[in-house]
């Protein structure tokens, strides 16, 4: 497994590539992502409410994450295995749709498979990013629950808003589901931010 950034999801045509900028690349978020669950596991008060102003800063690079994301990860390797199975998905779906587009002429046909190709270790790399940040996500709700934590007040920066706006949604689909709610205020001049997680909601029998 190797970690790099690519850069945002590719739209492919005859034409050549353009960017979803929509759809950034999960590598830009990793780096957050462990600083969270650093943070998460070096809490010893048992406190429920967690404040988490001393982050490290730091930025790590491909094989740092990996290595962190071993280390907090559930069967880190299981959430990797099929990153090649996922991108031959793709490009079957994507080179599907051109051989059943009956609009297009030869040369255009020819040029967009050509560039669906050409894509091919691009979409390998985007999808195995975006399998490392789920792992990440993943690993922050089980700390989340294990450490029966019910409110994270954070630094406003580098990635940690958009972490946890997009852990809500983990947290909705986690057994048992948290009704988690992200909220953003100014203190003394601070900007900062709080994840809530109310109880968790009682599942349906």
């Amino acid at each position: 497994m190797e970690l790099k950034y690519v850069g945002a999801k590719p739209s492919v045509s005859a034409k050549g590539v353009t960017f979803d900028q929509t759809k950034p690349d999960r590598y830009t978020f990793l780096n957050a992502a462990v600083e969270l669950l650093e943070a998460l596991s070096f809490d010893v008060t048992g406190d429920k409410k967690l404040y988490l102003y001393n982050v490290s800063g730091k930025e790590l690079n491909g094989s740092e994450l990996v290595e962190m994301l071993k280390k907090h990860c559930a069967e880190p390797e299981k959430a990797f295995e099929n990153v090649q199975e996922k991108t031959n998905e793709m490009i079957e779906k994507y080179t599907k749709g051109v051989d059943e587009n009956d609009g297009l002429l030869v040369d255009e046909r020819r040029a967009w498979l050509n560039n669906i190709e050409i894509m091919r270790d691009y979409y390998l790399q985007y999808i195995t990013n975006e399998s490392a940040y789920e792992c990440a996500l993943n690993a922050l709700v089980d700390k989340i629950h294990d450490s029966h934590i019910e409110e994270v007040t954070f630094p406003i920066g580098r990635n940690y808003g958009l972490v946890l706006s997009h852990l809500v949604d983990v947290l909705r689909d986690y057994k048992p589901p948290y009704d988690a709610l992200l909220s953003f205020e100014d203190k003394d001049g601070i900007a900062m931010g709080k994840l809530d997680m109310n109880r968790p909601k009682p599942l349906d029998l």
